[in-house]
C-alpha cells in the first residue's frame, strides 16, 4: 500500500487504551504522537511520523470532558496542517450531549458548539456510538456514523439464558432503546418516571409495569452519578424483582457512582470500554465488554466506501 493510501491510527493521551485495540483489531499499529506539556496546563501535540496524503483516525473520548475536548481538536488542527487526506474523528463518548436543545432560559447548546469547533478544526468525518440524543447527528455538516452497543450487548445477555427477563429503562428518555432491546429479545418493558429537584439529583421515582418475580435488566446510554440507575434497581427489588442488571454504553462514574453501585441493589452492570473504569474503585460488579471491534470494522468499510447499515442488530 502506498504511503498517500494508508489508513493511519492515532489517539488522545486518555483514550490509548481504546485506540490499541481498535488499530490492532484492524491489523494495523498505533501510530507515533506526542504531547508537548507547558508548566500552566497549556499542551501542544503533534505527529511523530509523516501523515501526508494519509487517511488519518484520531480516537478520543470526550470525558472527563474538557481537556480530552481541546486535545481532540488540536490533534485534527495539526492533521490538516500536516497534509493529511481525511482526518476522521472517532469519539466513542461524544461529551456534552446531554446539552443538545434549550431545555431552560439563557442556556447554551453544548452539543451544537462542540460540532461546530470539530467543523472549525477540519474534521471530515465523526464516528461516535450510542449518542445521548439522536438528532445531535443533524449538529453536523459533515457525515456521522452512529454506531450502537447492542452488536456486544445482545450475545451477551443471551448467553446468560435469563428467563422471566423484562427490559427497563431509568427514565422516559431512554424508552426509545429499551423498546428496541425488548422487541429484539422478545420481553416486556417497563418504564420507570422520575423527578429531578436538581441535576444529578433524583428525588421522587415510580415504576410503569409488573416487575415481581421477574429478573430485570435497566437499559441506559450512560451513567453518570448512578443516582437514577441505583434508585431505580433498588426500587425494583423492593417491588419483588428476582435480580437487577444494568447494561449501560459509556461509563461516566463520577462523584459518589461506585460508592452507590457498590451498595445498590444491582447484580451486574454491563458495560463497555469507552471509557476507562477508574483504577483502585470497587469494579466487582461490572463486566466489560469491547467495542473496539466495532470500530474497527467501520473504518474499514468507511475507508473502502462499503454500506455499514448491516452490521448492527437494530
Amino acid at each position: 500500500m502506498s504511503e498517500s493510501s494508508k489508513i493511519k491510527f492515532f489517539a488522545c493521551r486518555n483514550s490509548r487504551y481504546l485506540a490499541e485495540k481498535i488499530a490492532k483489531h484492524h491489523g494495523s499499529e498505533l501510530g507515533n504522537s506526542v504531547v508537548l506539556e507547558f508548566s500552566d496546563g497549556e499542551f501542544q501535540p503533534a505527529y511523530d511520523e509523516s501523515i501526508r496524503g494519509c487517511t488519518v483516525f484520531v480516537v478520543c473520548s470526550t470525558f472527563p470532558p474538557a481537556d480530552n475536548m481541546m486535545e481532540l481538536l488540536l490533534m485534527v488542527d495539526a492533521a490538516k496542517r500536516a497534509s493529511a487526506k481525511r482526518v476522521v474523528a472517532i469519539m466513542p463518548y461524544f461529551g456534552w450531549a446531554r446539552q443538545d436543545r434549550k431545555d431552560r432560559p439563557r442556556v447554551s447548546i453544548g452539543a451544537k458548539l462542540v460540532a461546530n469547533l470539530l467543523h472549525a478544526a477540519g474534521v471530515d468525518r465523526i464516528m461516535t456510538m450510542d449518542l445521548h440524543a439522536d438528532q445531535i447527528q443533524g449538529f453536523f455538516d459533515v457525515p456521522v456514523d452512529h454506531l450502537y452497543a447492542s452488536g456486544v450487548f445482545v450475545p451477551y445477555i443471551k448467553s446468560l439464558c435469563i428467563e422471566n427477563l423484562t427490559v427497563a429503562t431509568p427514565d422516559i428518555g431512554g424508552s426509545k432503546r429499551a423498546n428496541a432491546y425488548a422487541q429484539y429479545l422478545g420481553a416486556p418493558m417497563v418504564i420507570c418516571h422520575k423527578h429531578r429537584s436538581k441535576p444529578n439529583v433524583v428525588s421522587e421515582m415510580t415504576a410503569i409495569g409488573e416487575v415481581k418475580g421477574r429478573n430485570v435488566i435497566l437499559f441506559d446510554d450512560m451513567i453518570d452519578t448512578a443516582g437514577t440507575i441505583t434508585k431505580a434497581a433498588d426500587m425494583m427489588k423492593n417491588m419483588g424483582a428476582l435480580s437487577v442488571r444494568a447494561v449501560v454504553t459509556h461509563p461516566v462514574l463520577s462523584g459518589p457512582a461506585y460508592e452507590r453501585i457498590a451498595e445498590s441493589a444491582l447484580d451486574e452492570i454491563i458495560t463497555t470500554d469507552t471509557i476507562p473504569l477508574k483504577e483502585g474503585k470497587d469494579i466487582s460488579k461490572f463486566k466489560v465488554l469491547t467495542v473496539a471491534d466495532i470500530f474497527a470494522d467501520v473504518v474499514e468499510r468507511v475507508y473502502n466506501y462499503k454500506e455499514i447499515s448491516s452490521m448492527f442488530i437494530f
